[in-house]
């Protein structure tokens, strides 16, 4: 059968090798090829900023075009073709833009002086943009999929490269929308882009900048830890509640705050009930969004939960980013999209104005429209151990190690997603010993939080960091602990990592910890699709990356810091 498309970059690719007809995730083959044309139009944005940078030409529009449509192309993210095409309709105006700025500059003897005459092809291709027909980008598209690098391991490399860079870009959106941006990240993911272009770069060039990739994927969640603690407070250890309470309802699923904060604001007083879904239910944990009387609860479980739940809700539902899944028509006249999210059909809220709040005017007028929500659950969840609160108890944890009340921690962050074999998750967690700790963040904590597993002296045996990003909350406890034990690195810690990967913003947090050099990294439920076999041999040797096995034997290996 002819391939249609080829995408491979989330953890459900088809057998483990790529989507080739239609996407696992319900994403249509026209859809993943307007992907790739709209990522090829960042890559033309990204040559056109490096060179207006040098003459000192503002560059902000650019690059936030940049990660909005990388943000968009993430799985589960944007399924409007219409959009997809308007965007990159956009991008061929603000290149021509970028290029008429820099031809004005460069002929008033601006410094240094540019040489306009040699400008790759690739930079300046075009096309013709119609509402009506997309067939020369969607062709643009599967030309510029995946398998066009013929070399295996030169396509894995950058892929994971640029997958990478997807996740990042979700976590640059996220501060950006709060005021908090650093040029240096913009410049690097730029300039990712701009080499994967460079065919004179080797394997071996390629291993040294998806590590570089690692090394921003820090830097860029520090900047959203920033932004979202400036702007909310830091987390709290805070009970949710996961029973409901009568009257009209919005659910809010995705993970930006800044949209569940502009909702709540305009819900005060209106009798609305507000719950958060999959990766928003840390929301509840941050000062400046618990004040919210109305931010009542979490409803649900993880993003693939979403078509029993989002029925059984009956109030409006707001998807404020990825973690969409094709919609049931029993609620797709009641669900609302806004920034990276699309789906054809679905009605938009608008993107902000001149920085100010959204319009949820039409989503408001929705939920009075409709019932309150159907009970799923009854009781209470925890969350909002970021590593203020964590380190806030450090010389607990510091004396639960040394009295050997702690033996160890278990990092199980990362992805949930619909396969079997991710009860392998709830398993571990059922199965380690009461003398361990479970350290998490995303929504693979829906794998096991919501089970009585105890505390130690007081701390809880699940601690819940919060989202995908708060991985980096992980990482600066780890970081703090080693210094505390004067070891030389984290791999000499009571801590073994037991990552659950599903999308793209998982293979940022895992570069970044490899970056920082942790080693021993257990990944499932399968390896990337995208890692080829001398990849996955380079990460074996370095850093002894390696698959989920058994439950018990996998239990006995971390306990003994294998």
């Amino acid at each position: 059968m002819e391939k249609k498309m080829f995408c491979y970059q989330c953890q459900e690719a088809l057998n483990n090798k790529g989507c080739t007809i239609r996407g696992v995730c319900g994403k249509p083959s026209d859809t993943a090829n307007l992907q790739y044309a709209a990522i090829f139009v960042c890559k033309q944005i990204a040559f056109w900023n490096k060179l207006a940078r040098s003459l000192k030409i503002d560059t902000t529009q650019g690059s936030h075009y940049i990660i909005q449509v990388l943000f968009a192309t993430i799985t589960n993210a944007n399924f409007d073709d219409a959009w997809f095409s308007s965007q990159i309709k956009q991008g061929f105006e603000l290149r021509r833009k970028l290029k008429a700025e820099i031809e004005e500059k460069s002929s008033n003897g601006s410094e240094p002086k540019l040489n306009l005459k040699d400008i790759p092809e690739w930079a300046e291709w075009e096309t013709e943009v119609t509402n009506s027909d997309i067939t020369a980008l969607v062709l643009k598209g599967k030309m510029e999929d995946p398998l066009s690098v013929k070399d295996v391991d030169l396509r894995s490399l950058k892929d994971l490269a640029v997958i990478g860079l997807k996740g990042l870009a979700a976590y640059l959106e996220h501060a950006m929308v709060l005021g908090f941006e650093k040029d240096e990240i913009y410049q690097f993911l730029e300039q990712i882009l701009i080499d994967t272009q460079n065919s004179s770069l080797t394997v071996e060039d390629w291993i040294g900048l998806v590590m570089k990739v690692g090394e921003f994927g820090v830097k860029g969640m520090a900047l959203l830890d920033e932004a979202n603690t400036t702007t909310y407070g830091h987390p709290e250890p805070t009970a949710v509640n996961l029973g409901v309470k009568e009257g009209p309802a919005i659910l809010v699923s995705g993970h930006d705050l800044r949209d569940l904060h502009e909702l709540l604001e305009q819900t005060k007083d209106k009798g609305i009930n507000i719950y958060t879904h999959g990766e928003m239910l840390p929301a509840h944990a941050y000062p400046k969004l618990k004040k919210y009387p109305h931010l009542v609860g979490n409803y649900g479980g993880s993003w693939w939960h979403q078509t029993k739940e989002f029925e059984s809700f009956k109030g409006a539902i707001l998807m404020t980013t990825n973690c969409l899944v094709p919609p049931k028509k029993s609620y797709k006249d009641r669900i609302f999209v806004t920034g990276a999210v699309g789906f054809t059909g679905i009605p938009r809220i608008p993107d902000r104005v001149d920085d100010k709040p959204k319009d949820f005017s039409m989503l408001i007028k929705r939920a009075l429209e409709l019932p309150g929500p159907t009970q799923l659950e009854e009781g209470t969840v925890m969350t909002g151990f970021a590593h203020e609160s964590i380190l806030g108890v450090a010389d607990k944890i510091v004396e639960a190690i040394k009295s050997g009340a702690l033996r160890r921690f278990i990092v199980m962050a990362g992805c949930d997603g619909r396969m079997k074999s991710r009860q392998y998750y709830t398993d571990v967690a059922k199965n380690l010993p009461n003398d361990t700790i479970i350290l998490t963040a995303g929504c693979a904590k829906y794998r096991y939080n919501k089970l009585d597993l105890g505390d130690i002296d007081g701390i809880p045996r699940v601690i819940d960091a919060g989202q995908c990003n708060d991985s980096y909350s992980l990482a600066v406890v780890a970081l703090k602990l080693a210094e505390i034990f004067e070891t030389d690195s984290i791999n000499d810690l009571p801590i073994s990592f037991d990552i659950a990967w599903y999308e793209q913003k998982a293979v940022i947090v895992l570069l970044a910890l490899l970056y920082l050099g942790v080693k021993n990294i257990r990944l499932g439920p399968t390896l990337p699709a995208f890692l080829s076999e001398n990849v996955i041999k380079v990460l074996v040797e370095k850093f002894n990356i390696m698959p989920i096995n058994s439950v018990q034997g996998d239990i006995a290996d971390m306990l003994a810091g294998k």
